[in-house]
């Protein structure tokens, strides 16, 4: 595996490289609070036919913020970020996956920048993140208290509760990583995702595009999956028994659903 970083005008990102080296390239994209090892689950899969690139968001993981100002963060700018780790790694075009925040990121590429994109999978995520509210308090909560009370019910947010019964140790896992993360960082990722919307462009993307919901998600119910399926032209639509991150509950069907996807 290969591991660098990519210097940003706020710090660092750090990626990592895996599969095969001549493979098509995948971009595999995060959830909020969340870092590039989320996609372990993945990896042996994808890495089968697949040049598989994966980087921790901006204030996640290993990609630091340096000090100074909180920046004004969009979802162009996440966008910004991922492109860099691209021409980083010489990669013009991928495919796109990402979950939830990274499938904000992954359809705004789709939107902004089609000409990179192979193929979409849009994974828990929507077109919109409403209410605005819910993110000024996570801000807030992030900015003054950091991220410890952030932590408190994410089992219940991310997981079904059959699972997070029977798997406390993911449930662990991902608020361990959770704690992790730079205040900062999470804040401004919280920032892009309040002020996204492009709900009246989805006919616009032109991607062949795989959207992938869960039917025990309170985070990103189903009903927006199947919105993102009925608005985006041609898009097929896969829903897993399970929370908000399928491709953890489901490793398998999501996992092989993906690499079918991918190389159809």
């Amino acid at each position: 595996m290969l591991t660098g970083a990519v210097d940003r005008p706020y710090g660092q990102l750090q990626y990592a490289v895996s599969g095969r080296n001549h493979g098509q390239a995948v971009l595999l994209l995060h959830p909020l609070g969340s870092d590039l090892a989320f996609w372990q689950p993945q990896l042996e899969t994808l890495g089968l036919r697949f040049r598989v690139i994966r980087f921790d968001a901006r204030g996640h993981g290993g990609s630091v913020i340096g000090a100074g100002a909180a920046l004004a963060c969009t979802m162009t700018d996440l966008l910004d970020d991922a492109c860099a780790v691209l021409d980083e790694l010489d990669v013009g075009r991928a495919h796109w996956c990402g979950l939830s925040l990274g499938g904000a990121v992954a359809l705004q590429a789709a939107l902004s920048v089609p000409a990179r994109l192979q193929r979409l999978v849009l994974a828990h995520t929507a077109a919109a993140f409403p209410p605005r509210g819910l993110w000024d308090e996570r801000i807030s909560t992030a900015s003054t208290q950091g991220m410890t009370p952030l932590v408190e019910g994410l089992g219940a947010r991310w997981f079904s509760p059959g699972f997070a019964i029977a798997n406390p140790a993911a449930v662990q896992e991902a608020e361990a990583t959770l704690r992790k993360v730079q205040p900062r960082g999470y804040a401004e990722c919280c920032a892009a995702l309040r002020d996204f919307d492009v709900s009246a462009e989805l006919g616009a993307v032109r991607a062949s595009t795989l959207v992938i919901g869960g039917a025990q998600d309170i985070a990103t119910p189903p009903e927006r999956a199947e919105s993102l399926h009925d608005l985006i032209p041609g898009a097929d639509l896969l829903m897993l028994d399970s929370g908000h991150l399928s491709n953890v509950e489901q490793a398998e069907e999501f996992s092989e659903a993906v690499s079918g996807f991918l190389q159809d």
